[in-house]
């Protein structure tokens, strides 16, 4: 019987208004920094922990460059530039505030700190959630069971009784499933394929009207 659930944020609970490659490209321009490709920021996300903020990625794409442009101020842009783009799923904030009369509702992001706390004060969630946790402030990040463990904890209640939404199969299903979690794949349009490991789907348009009845469901 759940007795928690905790949301995915980016792409689960809300979504740009503007697609990542145009964000990375305003605030290289508004830095004066070159302009970077999505997938060079992808690769060098990938080479490079970001727990604080993404000044590493940054410095790592600007390194090779001539540009004078200072790594620590793209990394501001860029992440004032992604919180104010966002804006919530229809519905979703009501849906939250329902969830917690019957539930523990907890957060679980992947992300540097300063990203994804922005995110939630832009937001105006910073009391949305029992616990909201970054990962950038955690020993590992989502997929690894101690991302997951941490916020059971923290919700005070054991894996076996949360509900897990997220949106990407490897850090969400696969890491919620694996950590002892129940977990929802949230489908996106052109993302990936519904995995059965997941005890649910739910269309991302559908995630406010759907989740309550999933999970009293799951009962």
């Amino acid at each position: 019987m759940p007795q928690a659930v905790v949301f995915d944020l980016d792409y689960t609970l809300v979504v740009p208004k503007r697609d990542r490659a145009t964000i990375l490209e305003e605030a290289t321009t508004t830095t004066g920094a070159p302009s970077l490709s999505r997938e060079a920021y992808l690769a060098a996300h990938r080479r490079n922990l970001t727990t604080e903020t993404r000044e590493p990625i940054f410095a790592d794409l600007l390194e090779d460059t001539d540009s004078d442009a200072d790594p620590a101020a793209v990394a501001t842009a860029y992440r004032k530039t992604i919180a104010d783009a966002l804006e919530p799923l229809p519905g979703v904030e009501a849906m939250l505030a329902d969830l917690r009369g019957d539930y523990q509702v907890g957060l679980l992001t992947n992300g540097p700190v300063r990203a994804q706390r922005d995110k939630l004060e832009t937001l105006g969630w910073e009391t949305a959630f029992d616990a909201a946790l970054v990962t950038g402030e955690l020993e590992a990040g989502k997929p690894d069971p101690r991302a997951f463990e941490a916020i059971t904890d923290k919700l005070n209640v054991a894996p076996t009784e949360a509900v897990y939404v997220g949106d990407e199969v490897e850090a969400d299903i696969q890491g919620a499933t694996e950590a002892g979690l129940a977990a929802v794949q949230v489908l996106l349009e052109d993302g990936p394929e519904p995995d059965p490991r997941a005890v649910a789907h739910v269309e991302q348009s559908e995630i406010a009207t759907a989740i309550p009845d999933l999970v009293a469901g799951l009962e």
